[in-house]
């Protein structure tokens, strides 16, 4: 989906969002975004890891 936007799509959304928030709010809200992705990515890490960890304690039971 996001793959089809190219460099005039993202400059729209950018002045897009410059006029609905405001130069003062654009950091705060990059800052936010950055640290929700941040966490998500940390979650599905550890998601990752401990369904790993089960596979391979339940090959050693075996």
């Amino acid at each position: 989906m996001l793959q089809n936007i190219g460099m005039p799509g993202l400059m729209l959304i950018l002045v897009i969002a410059l006029i609905i928030f405001g130069p003062s709010k654009l950091p705060e809200i990059g800052r936010a975004f950055g640290s929700t992705l941040r966490e998500f990515k940390k979650s599905t890490r550890e998601l990752v890891a401990d369904d790993t960890n089960a596979d391979v304690t339940k090959k050693k039971e075996n």
